[in-house]
């Protein structure tokens, strides 16, 4: 079972999220009432709708993590599964999205890309990057 069928299968548990295929068009997604929080692209790759102002308010955590890939006007995060500390940190910040989403909309300026990161992030595996 990969990473992202784990964290899938852990998710699928919590209430009130429901399974379906994901709006972009590639992969699974789970879905609140309101909307749909989580990608699954592929075994290893995961976009977060976690809202722009949970982004603004955790950025400097979320930019000095190896696992976090943040886009420029995205209200999504892309999260690369490399180990379980990467499945840990996943749900973790579905907590935050979750939470993010019961709160209205925050009404702020600035260019906004529609729909998730797939396709806008180039991931490579962390031994990639550490050995240049």
């Amino acid at each position: 079972m990969t990473l992202a069928q784990r964290a899938m299968e852990r998710l699928q548990a919590w209430p009130d999220l429901k399974a379906g295929p994901a709006s972009c068009g590639t992969g699974r997604a789970l879905r609140s009432v309101r909307d749909e929080i989580v990608h699954f692209h592929s075994s290893r790759d995961v976009d977060l709708h976690l809202t722009r102002r949970a982004i603004q308010r955790f950025h400097y955590d979320l930019a000095g993590s190896s696992a976090i890939h943040l886009l420029p006007g995205s209200s999504w995060v892309t999260v690369h599964l490399d180990c379980e500390a990467d499945v840990d940190l996943l749900l973790s910040l579905m907590s935050i999205a979750l939470k993010a989403h019961q709160a209205p909309p925050a009404d702020d300026d600035g260019p906004r890309l529609a729909g998730c990161n797939f396709h806008r992030v180039t991931v490579l595996p962390r031994d990639t990057v550490a050995g240049g």
